[in-house]
């Protein structure tokens, strides 16, 4: 009698990665006593790279974030030094790729501004910015760096454009003005040539950027896009959003056909907006909701089913937003693979959470690090403006991630001056939203219209003085003897 030949398969597939696990940093390598934004914004307000970790921070009278040594942790000074050159509330922060001292941030005062960290960190409050960028309207909610390029920067404004700045000028370059709505979310592939974005409209679009032409726009009214990732080279998308049902999804797209969705996969009935974050060397996507304790991880494959579920890191504290360590700021000794820096507001906790793929050998384990972009930009910013594409510089993390940059930021000489947009100075007509800053706005103007009062004034009394004089010089004796001798000696001369 034969045994029949067993049809069984197991549900998951054979993956390096299906055993990765969240471990949260002990108390004492936490970052304690930080007065994170109460902002509703939905960003993350942190921004970390190999050297520091910053946070947008609570602050009356404009908006400040501090930036900390990322090995300096503990319980931070209520007095710590803060970087507050913003008049509005700060909206998004971004570390230089390529510099670790540089950082840019927007605000509600829609500036964007770029900051140069010392070192050895900040001894006093940084209110004096590297650049100050107008050119929005309205406030900035968006900033993104170029993956590949230096000195190139993109900013998202409530007027619902993108600007490109030339940070080596300092001017704005281009304008990308395709969007009806405010802008939610920008994403690059790998080597900056293709922008992704989701708009308050509802549509996801993929751009050329440089010329601003759309080459792609997805309608999909069953699912309500609100954030989007390139998924590396597999000239996918993926986006995050709300089902016509208002459960929280996600949808796997062709970046050269968003018609329809490739998949589309419920994720559960919460309201707290989904953040993706794709590992593009491990082909990991996490999940992270704002307002949620948890983070979901998946596996992103070419083949069917595409996205395959591996596990999921729980913790009862909710997260009001993550920061994304660079990957050659890994611990690759004890196999981690991502590490999130999690925000805990009513804590006024950050909270590092490495993910880890456990193995028991103590050597380099080449076939979780691939190589990976470096430290070093591929294109400089005129090549990338005239047209070049470029992939990252890679490096490998088993001898490269100590390697000192050489890479000096070198601003732009120029006076400070408003952007010009339809014959209207936008630094002198940025218009209030607030009723605050509309008392401000008023304030200042009246404060203003005094101190002109009194130029005014004091230049009439000066015209009065100057005339007096006149009138004392014409009227002075030298001046009339001077001119009846000269009329006299006229007249003997005839």
């Amino acid at each position: 009698m034969t045994t029949p030949s067993m049809s069984w398969r197991p549900t998951y597939r054979s993956s390096k990665f299906r055993n990765v696990y969240g471990k949260v940093a002990n108390r004492e390598h936490c970052f304690e006593g930080i007065p994170i934004t109460k902002n509703v914004h939905d960003n993350h307000f942190c921004a970390v790279n190999n050297k520091f970790l910053a946070i947008v921070t609570e602050s009356a009278g404009g908006g400040s974030f501090v930036v900390i040594p990322v090995t300096q942790f503990g319980r931070i000074d209520p007095h710590y030094p803060k970087v507050c050159g913003h008049q509005g509330n700060v909206l998004d922060i971004k570390w230089n790729p390529f510099h670790d001292n540089i950082i840019a941030s927007c605000s509600e005062d829609s500036s964007v501004r770029i900051w140069e960290v010392p070192d050895d960190g900040l001894r006093r409050n940084l209110t004096e910015s590297v650049l100050e960028l107008y050119g929005h309207s309205r406030r900035v909610g968006l900033i993104e760096w170029h993956p590949t390029t230096s000195g190139i920067l993109f900013s998202a404004g409530y007027d619902y454009k993108i600007l490109i700045w030339n940070l080596e000028i300092g001017e704005p370059v281009k304008m990308i003005d395709c969007h009806t709505d405010v802008i939610l979310c920008m994403s690059f592939n790998t080597e900056g040539s293709l922008l992704a974005t989701s708009c308050k409209d509802k549509k996801l679009r993929v751009i050329e950027p440089r010329s601003g032409k759309v080459l792609q726009e997805a309608n999909f009214k069953n699912h309500k896009v609100n954030r989007v990732v390139f998924l590396g080279n597999m000239k996918r998308l993926l986006t995050t959003g709300v089902s016509r049902w208002n459960t929280r999804q996600i949808a796997l797209w062709d970046q050269e056909d968003l018609s329809m969705p490739i998949i589309e996969e419920e994720i559960d009935g919460l309201s707290g907006l989904l953040f993706p974050f794709y590992d593009a060397d491990t082909h990991m996507l996490y999940l992270a909701g704002k307002g949620d304790g948890n983070i979901r991880y998946y596996e992103i494959t070419l083949e069917k089913p595409y996205l395959q579920y591996l596990m999921e890191f729980r913790s009862p504290a909710p997260q009001k937003g993550l920061g994304v360590m660079p990957k050659h700021g890994l611990d690759v000794g004890a196999c981690e693979v991502f590490r999130f820096y999690k925000l805990v507001t009513l804590k006024g906790l950050i909270e590092p959470i490495s993910m880890i793929v456990p193995r028991r050998s103590e050597t380099y384990q080449e076939d979780i690090y691939p190589m990976t972009p470096g430290t070093e930009p591929a294109l400089s910013a005129d090549e990338w403006l005239s047209g070049i594409n470029r992939g990252p510089v890679l490096m490998s993390l088993k001898e490269g991630y100590n390697r000192p940059n050489k890479l000096v930021f070198k601003a732009p000489v120029k006076e400070k001056k408003g952007g010009v947009v339809n014959g209207i100075d936008l630094l002198e007509n940025v218009p209030p939203r607030t009723e605050n800053e509309l008392l401000q706005m008023f304030f200042r103007q009246q404060e203003e219209l005094r101190r002109l009062k009194d130029e005014l004034t004091q230049k009439d009394i000066k015209i009065r003085q100057l005339e007096l004089e006149l009138n004392n010089i014409r009227n002075s004796p030298n001046i009339s003897n001077n001119n009846n001798n000269n009329s006299s000696s006229n007249g003997s001369s005839i």
